[in-house]
């Protein structure tokens, strides 16, 4: 929650404390959305606690129109805050407000007028199948502990052959590789079945082979030097060593990866719904910023090889 101050009343407070727990319980949403939207609430009725004056309460989200939402949208603009963040505000206030209309507490007719601003699309930096490659290659030459080397690189195949998320990644446990597929827990909660490819699991099985710790079947298999559980920061920082070892631009980042992995496959003809499956994306117009990725990818190799380009 935030520290904004404002004055609710009994009636209002309970319907957003209901609207938080449908989150998280029916609708399975990730604790930081969760948070997230929460803030993106209050600072919407702190907004309306200045904007309107006094305690508010579910009348008065009755009488709001749709120039109360943009007030508050200019508002945010005024202080600086950018497109996304304006646009992912909207989304949590909506998302109450959704709420409250299922509850028969509010309709919503004024804020389904309203539109979020355009957000900025940036591209993923996908690698190229050859910096993929040798960034795999390298990070079994800059480190002299074999099993340290095998560990990385097993990480690294996982995001880049599997398209793993890092923290999905190091949550990887004995018992989730028994089978063909790995069951991967994904964001919010939801699973997905990744099938591994016998490159990546003949990673992992090395690093098994050499890890000197005593692993259980349900803890997570990848550890540091002193048998913790291993820190995403420990990846990070590995591929910034690769990056300088090999040239790389900043954009090569563990997630540049997983955006490899989605981009390779579809540059391959792969399917973008079963892309989508194995990325764990929610929408397809998630999946879809790939295909502008490889379409600016072969334009980029048109420039750089047609005589008239």
């Amino acid at each position: 929650m935030t520290d904004t101050a404002f004055a609710i009343d009994a009636t209002l407070a309970r319907a957003v404390a209901d609207w938080r727990r449908d989150l998280a319980s029916v609708r399975r949403v990730s604790p930081k959305t969760v948070e997230a939207y929460g803030r993106d609430l209050d600072q919407f009725l702190a907004f309306l606690s200045g904007h309107l004056g006094g305690t508010l309460s579910l009348d008065d989200l009755k009488t709001l129109r749709a120039a109360d939402f943009r007030a508050f949208m200019a508002a945010r603009r005024a202080e600086g805050v950018g497109s996304r963040s304006i646009a992912r505000g909207l989304s949590g206030i909506k998302s109450f407000f959704a709420h409250c209309e299922r509850q028969g507490l509010v309709a919503s007719e004024a804020l389904a007028l309203v539109r979020g601003p355009k957000k900025p699309q940036s591209l993923p930096k996908a690698m190229t199948v050859t910096e993929a490659r040798a960034t795999l290659d390298a990070t079994e030459t800059l480190e002299d502990r074999p099993w340290v080397a095998a560990r990385d690189t097993a990480v690294i195949a996982l995001l880049y052959g599997a398209g793993l998320r890092i923290a999905e990644a190091l949550s990887v446990t004995r018992k989730a590789l028994d089978a063909d597929s790995l069951r991967v827990a994904g964001k919010g909660g939801k699973t997905r079945l990744v099938p591994l490819i016998a490159p990546v699991r003949h990673a992992v099985e090395a690093y098994l082979a050499l890890c000197p710790f005593a692993l259980d079947a349900d803890a997570p298999i990848f550890r540091g030097v002193r048998g913790a559980p291993l820190s995403p920061r420990l990846i990070q920082l590995r591929l910034e060593q690769v990056r300088g070892a090999l040239g790389l631009p900043p954009s090569a980042t563990p997630h540049a990866l997983r955006h490899s992995f989605a981009t390779h496959l579809l540059g391959n003809g792969g399917d973008l719904r079963a892309i989508q499956e194995l990325l764990g994306h929610a929408s397809l117009s998630t999946t879809q910023i790939y295909t502008k990725v490889d379409t600016e990818r072969l334009l980029e190799a048109y420039r750089a090889a047609h005589p008239r380009a």
